[in-house]
């Protein structure tokens, strides 16, 4: 029995390697190492371990807006960055979450940067056909096999999947080609508002100023295997805008039986009056004074760079994902994604009023809150954009309406020819991955700290592998990939193997 077993391991791990090296074709700094074979063989003997590595840091969920497990999940980052071989690792008190900060000094000639985060969004087990935080391996037809659970593929899959690739190099007894310096945060679901504090910290931006650029592992390939490499990211503001009777003057302080409407304002109304001033009549275009003064056209590049990863795309396999049947205004999909990465937005994220519960209650609420977030595209700035929103409610005869901005920053930009850049295209070709540059992501990352003043460093997402439901129910993350094309956890880790073999050699 103990014989059948062994070769039972035997195939799986050998099976395992092959489907790494399927998607590691290795570039010239890999291949001369002669550290190859070692790490490949490395990579798929740590595999069943750093699978259960990721379900136990799944299952270790800090949610920064209900304050769950923020020391708890501060605690196991510093863990997994001591296991990965990270000889520094502090946590970084701020006015909010705490952060972490790690050095790996390999004794190599260049040095990069790595952004994590540990945190997630919330989630209602209800909405979820496996539990959300126990990550459950499960088949997907079409698709293979995937773990569920609420931050499977926002991030924690694919920063698995790069601590695997460091844990591949201590098991084979190599040593990095590039050392690594790494923040993570436990408030980016929030809109990282104290992220700052960790990275101006003098001893973070002393080693952060030594880095080629900066990383976040992410998902970077669709479903059909094609992958795209983002330049930038949209800017974000969150934030609450509170009506009440209270505040306004007019309305109750409190909640009232609703037969009193015929002779007391309602604060509900109010704010739902407000809010339609934020918006043209089509719901879509912000209506803000001031708001597009700043927005930066697209240049006739960044047209192009749009036009090349529409060809790469699939209309319906996006609105399928989406569950949407027409976009906005029904234009066609290449002008869709131009308004993707080039247009300001004014969302409604919850709007929370009076009794939501089961039956009725007649009341008359005597507050509303409106959730919100807003992207902002370059030039805009967060600061400047909070401002107008402000003035723009007061010219309104809104004054009284609440802003409460809960976390946002600024637009991030990086030019093509960065190292960080160019380094993934290289990758992505050797594994004979389709790619195509966009301009900028549509979702937000608080990586202004990183391509602001005073660092100015080139800062972009990477990563093999895909999944879905970032932010909704049963989230995932592809472990075995069905599709050839479509790498899956094991692909992930030796891509970035070959990544930072890349960035150590490239010129």
């Amino acid at each position: 029995m103990r014989d059948q077993k062994l070769a039972t391991d035997r195939r799986t791990l050998l099976t395992r390697v092959a489907a790494g090296a399927a998607f590691l074709a290795p570039g010239a700094a890999l291949a001369q190492s002669g550290d190859l074979e070692r790490i490949r063989a490395a990579v798929a003997a740590g595999h069943d371990a750093a699978i259960e590595r990721l379900q136990d840091w799944i299952r270790n969920a800090t949610i920064a807006a209900e304050r769950r497990n923020v020391e708890g999940g501060a605690d196991h980052m510093m863990r997994l960055a001591r296991e990965a071989g990270f000889q520094k690792v502090e946590k970084v008190p701020t006015a909010g979450v705490p952060g972490v900060f790690a050095t790996l000094d390999a004794g190599a000639k260049r040095t990069l940067g790595l952004y994590f985060m540990y945190d997630v969004k919330q989630f209602d087990p209800a909405e979820w056909s496996n539990p959300p935080l126990e990550g459950r391996l499960v088949d997907k037809p079409g698709t293979g096999r995937v773990m569920v659970g609420r931050g499977a593929v926002n991030q924690k899959g694919p920063q698995s999947a790069f601590l695997a690739a460091l844990h591949a190099f201590r098991a084979a007894g190599r040593k990095l080609p590039v050392n690594l310096v790494l923040v993570a945060e436990g408030e980016e679901e929030i809109g990282s508002p104290h992220f700052a504090e960790i990275v101006r910290q003098q001893r973070v931006l002393a080693a952060l100023r030594k880095c080629e650029g900066v990383i976040m592992p992410s998902a970077g390939q669709g479903p059909n295997g094609n992958a795209g490499i983002s330049l930038g990211a949209k800017g974000v503001i969150e934030l609450e805008l509170v009506a009440s009777g209270q505040r306004w003057g007019r309305g109750p302080a409190r909640d009232v039986h609703s037969s009193l409407k015929a002779q007391v304002d309602s604060p509900v109304w109010h704010l739902v009056q407000a809010l339609n001033t934020l918006v043209e009549a089509d719901g879509n275009t912000p209506a803000i004074e001031g708001w597009f003064e700043r927005v930066r056209p697209l240049t006739a590049r960044e047209r192009a760079l749009v036009a090349e990863s529409a060809r790469g795309r699939r209309e319906e396999d996006s609105k399928r994902s989406l569950g949407v049947q027409r976009w906005i205004n029904d234009v066609p999909w290449l002008e869709s994604l131009e308004r993707l990465v080039s247009q300001p937005t004014a969302n409604i994220e919850g709007l929370v009023a009076g009794y939501t519960g089961p039956g009725g209650k007649t009341i008359l609420p005597g507050r509303a809150v409106a959730k919100m977030d807003f992207r902002l595209v370059p030039d805009m700035t967060a600061a400047d954009s909070l401002a107008k929103l402000k003035a723009h409610l007061a010219n309104k005869g809104f004054g009284d309406v609440e802003v409460n901005m809960t976390g946002g920053y600024d637009p991030t930009e990086t030019a093509e020819d960065a190292r960080v850049v160019r380094a993934q295209q290289a990758v992505f070709t050797r594994a004979g991955i389709p790619w195509a540059l966009f301009p900028r992501n549509a979702g937000s990352w608080p990586g202004y700290v990183f391509t602001g003043a005073p660092l100015r460093l080139p800062a972009a997402h990477f990563g093999f592998g895909t999944g879905a439901g970032a932010h909704a129910p049963d989230e995932y993350f592809v472990i075995e990939s069905s599709n050839p094309r479509v790498a899956g956890f094991d692909g992930a880790t030796t891509a970035y193997v070959d990544f930072l073999y890349e960035m150590a050699a490239i010129k």
